[in-house]
């Protein structure tokens, strides 16, 4: 009889970590939404910052603008990067915890708890500055440096290195 009990308390724990592991799984799609609007921004700064010598008088300002607002949007982006990494770690502790409490028979039910709500805590400050990165790249979106025919001199230079 012991052994059954034992058995539907793992089973019991299996169903608990299920709903954390969904959560996980949504996480890590959040991640990757993030990871690939850093990618676009840095590749963004990277090609401003190659053509910012070539720029002058008020293309210039607002090329040095829109670095100043993709620093800010990467910040951001790292950010809430960091707060959805802390948020997948304390599910995956809260999944450990809960399978080890059934293990080692102890009511684990508290830290559990205290884990859960420090996840949904981590995923709420990121979804809130994912959403302040959105809304700086929405308004930065219509401030961008368009795109420009390349000077006389990186023609040049284009053409010498081609040949």
């Amino acid at each position: 009889m012991p052994h059954e009990t034992q058995f539907a308390d793992i089973a019991r724990v299996i169903q608990i970590a299920v709903a954390p592991v969904f959560l996980l799984t949504a996480i890590g799609t959040i991640i990757n939404v993030l990871v690939a609007r850093l990618a676009r921004a840095v590749d963004r700064r990277r090609i401003l910052e190659e053509h910012l010598p070539e720029y002058v008088n008020e293309r210039r300002e607002q090329a040095t603008r829109e670095l100043a607002m993709l620093h800010r949007r990467i910040s951001l982006v790292i950010w809430a990067t960091a707060l959805a990494v802390l948020a997948a770690l304390f599910v995956c502790v809260l999944i450990g915890t809960a399978f080890a409490g059934a293990f080692i028979a102890a009511n684990v039910a508290r830290e559990v708890a205290v884990l859960f709500v420090a996840a949904l805590a981590a995923l709420t400050a990121c979804l809130m500055v994912f959403l302040r990165e959105i809304s700086i790249a929405a308004v930065s979106a219509r401030q961008t440096v368009s795109p420009h025919a390349p000077s006389p001199r990186s023609r040049r230079k284009a053409t010498a290195e081609t040949k």
